[in-house]
C-alpha cells in the first residue's frame, strides 16, 4: 500500500517543538495512545486500498424503479449519494427519480408522500430521520416497498424501528475516533483543541461526544472549548465565534475539529482577518461528508488540513446493490466502507473520495 508523505511524517514528527509535535513531558505526550493514533491515521490515509466489499450476490433483476427522496440537494453529501445511485441504476438497467425535500420538514414530508404515491420498486431515504416522515414510512412498509437509508439512522445495516432494509453509512464511531486520532498524531500528543458541534442534532451531538472521549485518552491534548453552533446558524455565527475564540485562546489554540466541514468555510474569513495563515495553526479537521469545497480548502491549505470523507459515489452503488438483494429475497450485504482521511498530500487534487474496484465488483455480481 502507498504510504503518503503525510503519513510518513507522523512517524517521525512527534518529538519536535512546533505546533505539529512536542517532546514528552510528565503532563502529556501519551506515547502508547499516540502510537495507536499514528498507526490508525496511516491506515486511514491509504489511497490504494483493495476492494473489501461484496463479491457475490444475486444477478440483476430487471424492470425496477427507485425514488431517491433527498433531504436537500443543496447538501453535498445527499447530492453525492444521489449521483452514485443514478450511475449505478444506469449500469443495472433501472429507472431513478430524485425528489428534493428542500431541507424543510414540510418539504421532506411532501416528497415522501409523493414517493410512496408513485409506487416505485424501492425508496431511498436520503439524509433525513425516517421518524420525521413516520406516516409515509408506515405506508411504504404496509405496501411492501423496501426502504433503504443513506445516513438515515445512526448505525449502518438493517433497522427494525424504523423499518429499513438497510442503512448505508460509515460508522460514526470510526469517523469520530479517526478525527481525534489525527489530532493526537499530528500534534505529537500535545494540542489545544476547539471542538464544534450542533447539539440540536442527536447524531451530530453523539459524534462530538465520541470525539471528545477519544481526545481525552491523551492527557497532553486539552479541550479548550466545546462550541455548540447549529448548522442552520453556522453562516451567521461561526465567524463571530471564531474571532472570540482567537482572542481568548491565542497561541494555545493549535487544532480544531468540527462535526461537519462546512464550519471551516464560515470560519475562514475570521482566521484570515486575524492574520492566521491558511496552513495553520490552528490545524482544522472536518469529521463530515467531505464535500468538494472541503477538498478544495484542504488541497490549497486554506484553513482546513484534513477531512474525513464519505465515499459518496460508492455508497450510491451500494444502495442499488442492496435493493437488488431486497428484490431477490436476499439479506443485506452488511458492507460498511472503511474510514478514510484526505489531506493535501494524499488527495492529489481530487474533489471527492472515490476508491477503486467497487464498480467492477458490482457489475460482476449483477452480470452487467
Amino acid at each position: 500500500m502507498l504510504v503518503t508523505a503525510a503519513a510518513a511524517s507522523l512517524l517521525g514528527g512527534c518529538e519536535g517543538d512546533s505546533a505539529g509535535g512536542a517532546g514528552e513531558t510528565s503532563r502529556g505526550g501519551c506515547p502508547s495512545v499516540r502510537g495507536r493514533a499514528q498507526a490508525a491515521v496511516i491506515r486511514a490515509e491509504q489511497t490504494d486500498v483493495p476492494w473489501n466489499g461484496p463479491t457475490t450476490g444475486p444477478a440483476a433483476t430487471s424492470g425496477k424503479s427507485l425514488v431517491y427522496v433527498a433531504q436537500t440537494m443543496i447538501n453535498p453529501g445527499v447530492a453525492g449519494a444521489a449521483k452514485g445511485v443514478r450511475e449505478a441504476a444506469r449500469a443495472i438497467g433501472w429507472n431513478v427519480r430524485v425528489i428534493d425535500g428542500a431541507g424543510t420538514p414540510a418539504g421532506i414530508q411532501a416528497a415522501m408522500s409523493e414517493a410512496v404515491a408513485l409506487k416505485p420498486s424501492g425508496i431511498v431515504i436520503g439524509g433525513f430521520d425516517p421518524d420525521s416522515t413516520s406516516r409515509q414510512v408506515a405506508r411504504a412498509n404496509a405496501e411492501g416497498i423496501p426502504l433503504i437509508g443513506w445516513h438515515a439512522v445512526a448505525a449502518p445495516g438493517p433497522s427494525r424501528r424504523p423499518e429499513l432494509f438497510t442503512n448505508v453509512t460509515t460508522r460514526v464511531e470510526d469517523v469520530a475516533d479517526i478525527s481525534a486520532q489525527w489530532i493526537i498524531a499530528h500534534s505529537g500528543g500535545r494540542a489545544g483543541v476547539v471542538l464544534i458541534t450542533d447539539a440540536s442534532i442527536p447524531f451530530a451531538k453523539h459524534k462530538s461526544e465520541l470525539i471528545r472521549k477519544e481526545l481525552a485518552t491523551c492527557p497532553g491534548v486539552r479541550l479548550l472549548s466545546y462550541e455548540n453552533i447549529p448548522i442552520a446558524d453556522a453562516s451567521n455565527r461561526t465567524r463571530w465565534e471564531i474571532s472570540t475564540l482567537l482572542s481568548r485562546f491565542r497561541g494555545r489554540w493549535t487544532h480544531s475539529v468540527a462535526i461537519n466541514d462546512l464550519y471551516f468555510a464560515d470560519a475562514a474569513p475570521a482566521f484570515r482577518a486575524a492574520g492566521r495563515k491558511g496552513s495553520g495553526p490552528p490545524f482544522n479537521v472536518g469529521a463530515g461528508d467531505g464535500d468538494p469545497s472541503a477538498f478544495q480548502r484542504v488541497d490549497s491549505r486554506q484553513y482546513q488540513s484534513a477531512t474525513v470523507p464519505e465515499p459518496l459515489t460508492l455508497q450510491g452503488w451500494q444502495i442499488v446493490d442492496e435493493f437488488n438483494r431486497a428484490f431477490s429475497g436476499r439479506p443485506a450485504s452488511g458492507y460498511v466502507a472503511p474510514v478514510h482521511i484526505s489531506t493535501a498530500e494524499n488527495s492529489q487534487g481530487a474533489t471527492s473520495w472515490d476508491p477503486s474496484g467497487y464498480q467492477e465488483a458490482y457489475r460482476t455480481i449483477w452480470g452487467r
